[in-house]
């Protein structure tokens, strides 16, 4: 299905996430880029300031209010704005309103339902690994919250591992699905990814090694 109308929905939480290619321009460019590959109305947007922890949306539910009024399809940039979690998105596919991601827009139910799956359990990894990171420089001694500079390196560093594994957990899913259209080259990746404005961890630009050591991060 590449034809009919559309409702946007675009998810942004309370913190800064322009460097990270998560912010609201990064969202509407995915989605006008979907909407220019077919024959589609886009009817209204909504955006929701929020975090993806909570689901409790007042704009996605006005945004599903309006998708079965007029019989339109919900669009959302990609599945993790709307949550990481399996059973909101489950409860979703379960309320008679069809929706897509834009970054997978081929991806059935059985497909959204394995990349949710993913996203749920890669989010309780990233969170493991923090607590973690952060047990463990306790246990070396260090105070965290203190006043020391070690401490604040100490940290510092647990806090730019876990931002780091985030930022691979939210991008593995786009390289995947760019990977399935067949088009395998880092270089060619780095290029599609940078064309959809979204960043690396450091807000940067996209490269060959750089998509290469997001493949290849451990899970």
């Amino acid at each position: 299905m590449s034809t009919g109308k559309l409702i946007a929905y675009y998810r942004v939480s309370t913190e800064r996430q322009g460097k990270s290619g998560l912010g609201l321009e990064a969202q509407r460019h995915a989605v006008h880029l979907f909407l220019a590959a077919g024959d589609w109305e886009l009817s209204a947007e909504y955006v929701e300031i929020e975090s993806g922890k909570k689901n409790d949306r007042p704009q996605l539910a006005q945004a599903l209010k309006a998708a079965k009024k007029i019989g339109a399809t919900l669009v959302i940039a990609r599945l993790d704005r709307l949550a990481r979690n399996l059973s909101f998105i489950a409860n979703l596919m379960e309320s008679g309103v069809p929706f897509v991601a834009a970054d997978m827009p081929t991806a059935d139910k059985f497909m959204l339902h394995v990349y949710a799956a993913m996203a749920e359990e890669e989010g309780r990894r990233i969170s493991s690994r923090t607590k973690a990171a952060l047990a463990a420089a306790k246990a070396r001694g260090t105070m965290l919250g203190g006043q020391r500079t070690a401490d604040q390196y100490a940290r510092a560093a647990a806090v730019r591992i876990a931002a780091a594994d985030q930022h691979a957990a939210n991008v593995k899913p786009i390289i995947g699905s760019i990977q399935a259209s067949g088009i395998t080259g880092y270089g060619a990746i780095a290029g599609i990814l940078n064309n959809r404005g979204i960043r690396t961890a450091r807000g940067g630009q996209w490269h060959a090694e750089s998509v290469r050591r997001v493949v290849m991060r451990p899970e």
